[in-house]
């Protein structure tokens, strides 16, 4: 058998019985089903389900029956419609130097924007293709209102000088990027990015341009939004102008973090992950923000006339991220280990006292998630399949016993193959990419397009240094993105070292004495550690991406048994 697992595509060949598996998979806003197919090839690899139990459960997955309730409530519309206004104004001021009123008009823009897209997916088709446009005008419309008709807003444009008015007056860049930034594909341009550094040419510039262009359409419609609320005038461009923004808002308030978390909770109900989840996710994402932020603010002071301190804050954030993400995956992944060979019986020695306390406590953990309405059914059925096939295993063992094999009724057998897939390692990028989409420069590619709609502006001074200039903002587009696409490079690459150190010098002695075998099987599990980057790069589309079962397995009474005597 021969597999690939990646990022975008899972493709993995039986080769004595001629499958191969193609399963593309969403970087992007997915990370549920970027995490559900990881695991089901994981099972199918190591043979604890067939190819047709993982057709049938990705095909399950996609009808949302292996998602939460409250899952199903933000993966769809209209329930997605709330994430919008929320993310809209946190990331106003969190990210783009807005205050309390331009939060405010940003969650309106972000509703709007929601409905946009809400109204377009259900016309389907080539309406979709429009969805960019649409928004950027809308947002552009609602914006420009505001600012216009605003008393500090209109006084502010009669006279810029009039500072306290242009204070008062909405800052309509935190606005319209922060209500586009749900639109923004930031975590494509990295990619890229990285895809070029490693060599991936054709794939790595084709996402460059794609995500160059598809932010230009954002910003030429919040342009061409603000054109229509002045029609007939010249005021779009100096209300544009004259807008500023306070950069120093969020400095130093103990609020800020707090914003900060609240704002990662949207961006995980954007990536649609699972909601009892979101502890690994937060983590990853606070760590590499605050990683961020305090390397910055402190080389910041040293390096005021270079980028240094922001290539290296995003270089050492980025890394870190990764590095936790990592972490993380590790102890759920050796949790996920533990009760599965619990759950199904595949071991004795997990029947200690510190053993049963800890599947007790797993088994309280996913009575109350349940309880809150963000678990699943399956997850309690699996714990009453435990006690069952305990003792059918019992019975199997006994010879003066009638039982010859083990077998469970259908609902009973799909809980125990949601168990098998569930507790596979974990896809690591799935709790990583949503730090990584906070890290990266979407915004900083809307500004570069925002100067060249509004290229001059006509309240500097000769001397005075435009920082939202072309040359200024891709400048700094470059040094953002590249230094986090080298970030997460050095992330993985410390990582897997340090698995390969650890593995190979502290864990593996006694093992390769005692059990040659568990010896061998440690060092292909460091080696596929290593390989964790392995297929992160595009494919082209294929015909074989996304199959699905031919057939639906017929399940007769001991046509099949799930486990041996």
């Amino acid at each position: 058998m021969t597999w690939n697992l990646g990022v975008l595509r899972l493709v993995f060949r039986v080769e004595d019985g001629g499958y191969e598996l193609h399963r593309k998979v969403p970087y992007d806003y997915d990370s549920e089903f970027q995490d559900i197919y990881h695991r089901i090839a994981m099972a199918l690899i190591d043979g604890q389900i067939n190819v047709h139990e993982a057709l049938i459960y990705q095909r399950e997955a996609k009808q949302g029956m292996h998602t939460a309730k409250s899952g199903l409530f933000i993966r769809n519309f209209p329930g997605r419609l709330i994430l919008y206004p929320g993310q809209a104004a946190t990331c106003a001021v969190i990210f783009f130097n807005g205050e309390w009123i331009d939060a405010g008009i940003a969650a309106v823009c972000g509703l709007a924007a929601g409905l946009v897209e809400f109204a377009l997916s259900r016309v389907g088709g080539q309406a979709t293709v429009l969805l960019d446009i649409f928004v950027g005008i809308v947002t552009g419309i609602i914006g420009g209102f505001f600012f216009r008709w605003i008393p500090a807003g209109e006084d502010c444009m009669l006279d810029p000088e009039n500072v306290a008015a242009c204070k008062a007056a909405p800052c309509l860049s935190s606005i319209y990027l922060g209500t586009l930034y749900w639109f923004f594909y930031g975590t494509a341009f990295v990619i890229g990015i990285l895809e070029i550094i490693s060599g991936e040419l054709a794939t790595g510039v084709t996402r460059f341009v794609g995500v160059t262009v598809k932010t230009f359409v954002l910003s030429l419609g919040a342009g061409l939004g603000l054109m229509i609320v002045f029609a007939g005038e010249s005021g779009a461009a100096d209300a544009w102008y004259a807008s500023t923004c306070n950069q120093n808002f969020v400095q130093g308030e103990w609020w800020r973090t707090l914003l900060y978390l609240a704002c990662c909770v949207f961006v995980l109900g954007q990536y649609r992950l699972p909601i009892a989840q979101y502890w690994r996710a937060l983590i990853v994402q606070l760590v590499a923000y605050e990683v961020q932020y305090g390397v910055f603010n402190g080389m910041g002071q040293f390096h005021v006339k270079d980028h240094l301190d922001t290539a290296t804050s995003n270089m050492v954030g980025a890394a870190s991220g990764v590095v936790v993400a990592a972490l993380i995956s590790l102890v759920v992944n050796v949790s996920g280990d533990f009760f599965r060979t619990r759950l199904l019986q595949e071991s004795t020695r997990n029947n200690t006292r510190l053993g049963n306390f800890y599947f007790q406590f797993l088994c309280m953990a996913k009575k109350a998630v349940y309880f809150f309405g963000i678990g699943r059914q399956s997850d309690i059925m699996k714990f009453e399949v435990e006690k069952k096939l305990k003792d059918m295993r019992t019975e199997l063992k006994d010879p003066n016993h009638p039982r010859d094999k083990i077998d469970f009724p259908k609902n009973e057998e799909d809980a125990i193959i949601d168990a098998i897939i569930g507790t596979q390692d974990i896809n690591t990028w799935s709790i990583l990419m949503p730090a990584v989409y906070q890290l990266v420069p979407g915004s900083i590619i809307a500004k570069l397009w925002f100067s060249a709609i509004f290229p001059e502006n006509p309240y500097l001074g000769e001397l005075d240094k435009n920082p939202d200039s072309q040359e200024s903002v891709f400048s700094n587009l470059m040094v953002i993105s590249t230094s986090i696409a080298l970030g997460l490079i050095i992330g993985f690459a410390f990582f897997q070292t340090l698995v390969f150190i650890v593995g190979r010098t502290c864990c593996r002695k006694v093992e390769k004495e005692d059990n040659p075998d568990n010896f061998q099987l440690g060092r292909d599990y460091l080696s596929n550690k290593q390989g964790m980057m392995e297929g992160m790069y595009t494919v082209v589309d294929d015909a074989n991406d996304d199959p699905d079962s031919m057939r639906d397995m017929k399940r007769e009474m001991g046509s099949r048994a799930l486990f041996s005597p």
